[in-house]
C-alpha cells in the first residue's frame, strides 16, 4: 500500500487503529443487522481486501451471518468493521477515519430494508436486496 495514498483510522480508545487505501465513496446500508448493530443505517467505506490493522487483540469478532463477519473494539465498543467472509472485503465504518473531507455519499443498499421513519436528502445509487448480491456476489 502507498503510504503517501492511504486513510488511517482508530477506535474511540485507540486500542485498534486501521490503514487503508483512499477510497472516498460512502455507501448506506438499511438493513436490519446493521441498523440493530448501529441503532441507525451504517454509514461506510467499502474498502475490499487491502486493510492493515493495528491492536488485532483488541477486536471482538461476531460472526453476524453465514456470509459475513463484524470486529469490534473489545474496551470502548467501536465498530471497526464489517467484513464479507468470500471475498474477505472489509467495509469500514467511515466514522473510524480521522479525514473524513475526501468522502462523498453515493450509494444506499438494502433499499427495501429501510425502515419509512427517515429519509436521505442526497441523491445516491439505490440498491434492493436483490441487486446487491448479485453486484458483489460477483467480486
Amino acid at each position: 500500500m502507498n503510504s503517501e495514498k492511504q486513510m488511517h483510522g482508530h477506535c474511540l480508545c485507540g486500542a485498534v487503529s486501521v490503514r487503508t487505501p483512499v477510497v472516498t465513496d460512502v455507501e448506506a446500508c438499511h438493513c436490519g443487522m446493521c441498523r440493530r448493530w448501529g441503532g441507525g443505517p451504517f454509514l461506510s467505506v467499502h474498502i475490499g481486501p487491502d486493510v492493515e490493522i493495528t491492536g488485532e487483540e483488541h477486536i471482538t469478532w461476531f460472526d453476524s451471518s453465514e456470509w459475513a463477519e463484524r470486529g469490534f473494539c473489545r474496551h470502548c465498543g467501536t465498530h471497526i468493521f464489517y467484513k464479507v467472509k468470500p471475498t474477505r472485503h472489509y467495509i469500514v465504518p467511515a466514522g473510524l477515519f480521522t479525514d473524513q473531507s475526501v468522502f462523498e455519499f453515493k450509494e444506499q443498499i438494502l433499499v427495501d430494508r429501510k425502515p419509512a421513519y427517515y429519509e436521505f436528502a442526497n441523491q445516491t445509487r439505490m440498491l434492493t436486496e436483490k441487486q446487491f448480491f448479485e453486484k458483489y456476489a460477483q467480486q
